[in-house]
Order: structure tokens, then sequence, then C-alpha cells
């Protein structure tokens, strides 16, 4: 196939209805045009050569041109596509480094295995030119709804026709049992476009909980126009879910506006969902209250949160428990998702057990550390006191308030306490040095004699041993791993260390080593300050 007057107009129409029928830019296929022709005349003239094709966009005429590169003479590695300055000044009359000699060569004449090699490269940069074209056409898009043509089925797996591309519904992406069959219009969600090796791939969705917010944003205009806000979604696809509402518009009631005239506007989601039940839920900023509401239908009598663990305690009367788990403890697992706080459900009567547990482990405390009976020991319980610290420390004036309580008793209580805790450091103490403890750590400020020791029992004995640690390492925390809230037990953590303490105990060490110049901690600390003000 020789590139002649008479087939050179064809080049440019081939070029246009390629580009047409993949709906790609026609310039794209020439430069393919002009990157096979130029390959096609290397295995004629020389793979050494530099060959380059032109072909103009108006006649179709292909131009080939061999070009040599002006390079300096020690940098020369090809000689049939680089010349020194000095061969050069034979093409050019002041050549200099990086100039080109561009001299024009006969066209080819493609034989059969040429052409189809030229064929397979044009082919190629069409296919790649098409999936740069689907990638940026749907990469916008991620996070949205489309609708779909299902075309065909592969080991479980949905292939939907999306108009200019193709998306994938992986099975478990799919509601429960739901079943499709070629031609059947599907509705998803776009989750993820990735690109790929066999080219940009269009991951969708009908499980996850983004799909179902979308839906309502597409039902409910208030939601459309920003005046509601979804601020939470929580979803056991094909059976129930959690959603969780605002409005910014105190005239419009978000949970009212998302139900609809007779349930017509959640009705619509729930048809689209399988039936899935949807829980709508009014969003409070305080996390008691809004669990109370993620909750129900199951009435709450107490909540108890702990911000630091992320967990939360919900006390319900007994007959409520059931219900407040939900069947196979969906209830609450939706809660928890809807709140992303672990969630601890028990009854009135277990939170009453835990209680006179907790009333009477401290009651024996202060019955066999201070020496005194159990009436005694009961009373400080009552009015409020833990642990010996308290008692040692805490004003004198809060035990003469307790009935019966004099100065001499008051005394007396501190001055028992105050033994039985110098006693108990002096032992801590003396463990973390038979355990081999060294002065560096021993003389740390902020640690006791028992976070000494818990530290020497980790193995943590020098002052550089404490400077390496993570904060988490000494506080404790919590990780996600699969989507489940893992403890990390720290080695301070009964101790009540907090995270922000635990930094500030282990860059002080470091300050200390001179691991860390101070001044650089300055800057942190007053944006942090800026913070708290601005807050």
């Amino acid at each position: 196939m020789a590139i002649t007057s008479a087939n050179q107009l064809e080049l440019l129409q081939t070029a246009e209805a390629v580009a047409r029928e993949k709906m790609i830019d026609p310039d794209l296929v020439i430069q393919a045009m002009e990157e096979s022709l130029a390959r096609a005349a290397k295995s004629r003239y020389g793979s050494d050569l530099d060959i380059r094709v032109k072909i103009d966009r108006k006649t179709g005429r292909a131009t080939f041109a061999r070009i040599r590169t002006v390079v300096e003479d020690e940098l020369i590695e090809n000689h049939h596509a680089q010349v020194t300055v000095k061969q050069a000044r034979s093409y050019l009359a002041d050549p200099k480094i990086g100039d080109e000699i561009i001299d024009e060569v006969p066209p080819v004449d493609l034989g059969r295995i040429a052409a189809q090699s030229a064929k397979q490269v044009i082919l190629q940069k069409v296919r790649e030119a098409e999936r740069d074209r689907q990638y940026d056409e749907f990469k916008d898009r991620k996070g949205t709804i489309i609708n779909g043509v299902v075309k065909r089925e592969e080991y479980g797996n949905i292939i939907v026709d999306i108009g200019r591309g193709e998306g994938i519904l992986r099975r478990n992406e799919k509601i429960g049992r739901e079943s499709y069959r070629p031609n059947d219009r599907i509705r998803a969600y776009i989750k993820d476009v990735r690109r790929e090796a066999r080219g940009p791939q269009v991951f969708l969705s009908r499980t996850d909980p983004q799909f179902m917010a979308e839906l309502f944003k597409m039902e409910v205009p208030e939601i459309y126009d920003g005046i509601i806000e979804i601020k939470a979604v929580a979803r056991d696809p094909g059976s129930r879910a959690k959603i969780a509402v605002i409005s910014y518009d105190n005239s419009i009631d978000p949970v009212g506006a998302c139900v609809g005239m007779r349930g017509s506007r959640v009705q619509a989601v729930v048809n689209e969902l399988q039936g899935e039940k949807i829980d709508i839920i009014p969003w409070n900023q305080d996390q008691a209250t809004f669990l109370v509401n993620a909750l129900q239908p199951a009435e709450v009598s107490k909540v108890v949160i702990d911000e630091e663990a992320g967990k939360i305690e919900v006390v319900v009367p007994d007959e409520q428990l059931s219900l407040a788990i939900g069947r196979r403890g969906q209830n609450v697992r939706l809660a928890s998702q809807l709140t992303a706080l672990d969630i601890d459900i028990m009854t009135e009567a277990d939170e009453s057990a835990r209680r006179q547990a907790e009333f009477a482990e401290r009651t024996n405390l202060f019955m066999e550390t201070l020496d005194i009976d159990e009436m005694m020991a009961q009373l400080l319980v009552s009015e409020g006191f833990t642990n010996l610290e308290e008692v040692a420390y805490v004003d004198p004036e809060e035990l003469l308030s307790i009935d019966g309580f004099d100065e001499d008793t008051a005394a007396e209580l501190q001055a028992r306490a105050r033994d039985h805790l110098e006693e108990a450091n002096r032992k801590a103490l003396e463990s973390a040095r038979a355990l081999g403890l060294e002065d560096s750590l021993a003389g740390f400020e902020g640690l006791t004699p028992q976070m000494l020791e818990a530290l020497a029992k980790d193995g943590i004995k020098t002052l550089e041993d404490f400077a390496t640690c993570a904060d988490w390492e000494l506080a404790g925390g919590w990780t996600t791993v699969n989507g489940q809230r893992v403890k990390d037990e720290g080695v301070l953590e009964k101790f009540d260390v907090s995270l922000e303490e635990a930094q500030h105990l282990v860059m002080t060490a470091r300050v200390m080593l001179g691991w860390v110049d101070p001044t650089e901690l300055a800057p942190e600390a007053e944006e942090e300050e800026e913070t708290e003000g601005e807050a």
C-alpha cells in the first residue's frame, strides 16, 4: 500500500470516520497514523534512523522526513540520528546544540506485514484514546447516581451499559438476592472510577450508604437545595437503614420533609431499595440526644459517654432491651454506625447490679487500707470518694461535711491514707528498680512509682526507652480494622493518662535528651492557643 495522491484524502476520511465512531478527537487518530507510518518507514530504511511522518490536516499528504539532531561530540550515541556541530556545518550555516537537520525521504511502499503492523498501531492508539475519553467522562461523576442497561452477567457480577462505556456491579454491591437479566434497566451509585491495565473501570454500587443519600437528594427538593442536610447514613442493605437529617430553616421539619405527603417521598426510595425499611432521625449536635434518637423505637433511660475511648453506655428498661438491640443486633449496630461510637446496651437491672458491685468494691478498699468499719467506708463511698488519693489529699472541710466526722477523725483518715500510699509507692519503686529501672527515668517528673513499675515491666527502663514511645503506646487508643474499632492497650492507660498528657511527657523526655529543639515546639503551641481562642 503506497501513500499516493489517490488515497491521500482517504487517510483524512478514515480518521474522521474512526473518530466519529469512537467519539474521540480526529487529530488523535491522525497522530496514530503518523506513528504507524513512521514505524513502517523505520523497518524499510533502518531502525536506527529517526524517521518522522507528518500528515497534512487539509490535503492528507504524508511527508516522510529523516531527522538528525546536533549534539556535543562526547554525547553522540547514534551516528544515524545524531551529528556533531562540525558535521552539521555541511547542512546548516550556524549549527547549535539541539538544532535538527531535516531531510525529506521518499514515501514507503507498505507491504502486507508492514500494513498490518500499521493497522495494529492505529487500533492501539485509538483504543487508548477511547479509554482516556471514558475515564475523563466518568471521573467527575464519582459519587453520583447513574442509570444504565444490564448487558450481561459474569461470575455473579453485572456488566452495565452506562452510555459511553461500561460499569461493573459486583456481587457484594447488589442488594440481597436481587437478580437482573439482559436489557433490564438499573439505577446505581458510581462508587469509584479507576484506571486499570484493561482500561478505565467504573465500579457501581447499590449497597453503599451514599446511594440512599443520593436517592433522597433526588426525591426531596429541600435536600437538593441545601435547606435540609443529610448528616449521617447507616445501612443494612435490603433490610433496614437509618438516616440522620437536620434542617437549616426552622419552619421546615426535616423528618416530615423526607417522609413526604402520606410517605410518598420515602416510599419512592424504599421501592428503589427493594423494600428496605428506613428510619429517618433528626440529627442533634449533642451526642447523647442524637443517640437516643438513633435507637428509636426503643426508649432510653440513661446515657453515659466516654469521649476519650469513643464508647457510650446506654441504659434501657428491662422490657426494652430486645427492641433496643434489634433482630441479630441490627438496631444497635446501625445506631453505632450512625453515631460513630461503640455502644454498650444494658438494662436498668444490670446497671444497678454494676453500681452495687462498684460500691462494694470501693467499700472493701477503704475498709482494708484505712482499717475502718463498714459503715464509715460506706459513708465515704456515698459521698463520692473513689480512691485513696482523694481521701489523702482532699480539703479536710469535705471530710468534715460528712455526718459523724469530726476533725480528729478526718485527720486520722488522711494520715492513714497517706501512710498507705507512701508504703505502696516505696514498694512499687523497689519493684521497678529490681526490674532494671535506671535513675534517668526514675527521676523523670510526671511519672508516679506505680507508673514506673508498669513501664519497667513492659521493658521501658531508661529515659531513652521512654522517649521512643508513641503517645498511643502509653495512653492506649483505638484502631479501625475491617470496619471494626479495635482497642490498643496502653502501658499507662490504667492510670488514666490521656493522649495529650502522654504526648507531653514523651516530648519533654525528647527535649531533655536533646532530640528535639524546644524552640521548634513553640510555633505549634502558639497555633493551638490561636485555635482555642478562635473556638
